[in-house]
C-alpha cells in the first residue's frame, strides 16, 4: 500500500537537515515495525519521499511524506505507532491512502503558505506600505547563489493580518514552490526590510496539483 502522511515539525528539529530527517523517519518506521518497501539495486532505500523541502530554521504544521509499505495496514494504527517512535517535535497529524498511479509527491507541490510572526511589533502603517509596494511592483530583482532572478512572480499572495490569538500582527504569504521556481519567505522579509532573526516563520499549507494538473488541493488549514 502507498500512504501519504501530514506531519508537523517544530522545536529543535527545525534545524535538522532534510537528509537527517529522512534517516529519522526511516528509523522511526523500523522501530514501529512497519513493513517498508525498498528500492532495487546495490543500495536499497526505503520508499519514503518528501514534498517541498523545508528550509532550516522554519517550523511547519503541514509537511508531506509518501511512504510505500509491503502490506495493507490499518491507517490509524500506523499513525499511532509512528507517533510512539518519533521525537515529540515531529507529529503525524493526518494519514491517508493514495493510488499507486499518483505522480511523485515532489512533482505535485505548486505553492506553499507561510505565516511570519515578528518578535518585535513593527510600525504597522510603514510595514503595510512596504507590503503594498511589493504587490504593486512589476519586478523585484534578487540574487540567489550568484544567479539573478525576479522574486515578484514567485509571490502569489502577500498580506498583513491581525492575529488575536497571538496578540499581534502576522505576515501571511503564498509563494510558488515548484522546481526551478521556488520563493523563499526569508527573501520576501528581506525585501520588506525585516531581519530574519527578528521573525518566526512557519509553513502552514502546501498546495498540490491534481494528477491531471488542472486544479489544486491545499494541504493545511483554510
Amino acid at each position: 500500500m502507498r500512504i501519504r502522511l501530514t506531519f508537523s515539525k517544530s522545536g529543535p528539529l527545525i534545524y535538522i537537515s532534510n537528509l537527517d530527517l529522512y534517516t529519522l523517519w526511516e528509523r522511526a518506521a523500523r522501530r514501529a515495525r512497519l513493513p517498508l518497501s525498498y528500492s532495487q539495486g546495490f543500495h536499497p532505500q526505503p520508499k519514503i519521499h518528501f514534498g517541498a523541502p523545508l528550509p532550516l530554521g522554519f517550523s511547519s504544521r503541514c509537511e508531506l511524506l509518501d511512504m510505500r509499505l509491503n502490506e495493507d495496514l490499518d491507517l490509524e494504527s500506523v499513525a499511532a505507532r509512528l507517533n510512539e517512535t518519533l521525537p515529540a517535535a515531529l507529529r503525524v497529524t493526518k494519514i491517508e491512502p493514495i493510488d499507486d498511479s499518483t505522480p511523485a509527491l515532489q512533482t505535485l507541490v505548486s505553492s506553499a503558505d507561510y505565516e511570519v510572526t515578528m518578535r518585535e511589533e513593527p510600525d504597522i502603517l510603514d510595514l503595510a506600505e512596504r507590503v503594498e509596494a511589493v504587490l504593486r511592483a512589476k519586478s523585484v530583482p534578487r540574487e540567489r547563489r550568484g544567479k539573478r532572478y525576479d522574486l515578484r512572480p514567485l509571490i502569489e499572495d502577500l498580506r498583513l493580518r491581525q492575529d488575536a490569538a497571538r496578540g499581534g500582527n502576522i505576515i501571511a504569504m503564498r509563494l510558488k514552490a515548484q522546481e526551478g521556481a521556488t520563493g523563499r519567505p526569508d527573501e520576501v522579509l528581506e525585501v520588506l526590510g525585516i531581519k530574519r532573526e527578528n521573525a518566526r516563520i512557519e509553513r502552514t499549507a502546501l498546495s498540490l496539483l491534481a494528477p491531471q494538473g488542472n486544479s489544486e488541493a491545499r494541504n493545511g488549514p483554510s
